[in-house]
């Protein structure tokens, strides 16, 4: 019974609701968006160069810090690395081990730290 008047209520609220004469609204003129000012930290585009257990995974030329971590990325995805349940967790190939200080498992959130630890 209860169920039946609190439907009744809401579907007379919907009611008035819809009754209101919505007011118009002039549409205010969209500013142009402004291009920021800001540009990129020059220490992310410094070429590093990788240690000899990452050049196994990426490659040895210098790259930044963000190539680094996509070269990384894109060897997890091709290898098909990622743990299937847990999709924060990377699973370790016999190169990522190395790289990953011999653990089995890390985390995706610990990649820039690996990353610092084996570049120079």
């Amino acid at each position: 019974m209860a169920k039946a008047v609190k439907k009744a209520a809401k579907k007379a609220a919907k009611k008035t609701a819809k009754k209101a004469p919505a007011k118009a609204k002039k549409a205010a003129p969209k500013k142009a968006a402004k291009k920021s000012a800001r540009k990129p930290n020059a220490a992310f585009m410094t070429p590093l160069s990788p240690s000899a257990t990452l050049a196994e995974v990426i490659g040895n030329s210098p790259r930044p810090r963000t190539e680094i971590v996509k070269k990384i990325w894109d060897y997890i995805k091709k290898n098909n690395l990622q743990d299937k349940k847990n999709k924060r967790m990377i699973n370790a190939d016999a190169k990522l081990k190395a790289v990953f200080g011999g653990k089995d498992q890390v985390s995706m959130f610990d990649l820039a730290k690996i990353v610092s630890k084996n570049v120079k």
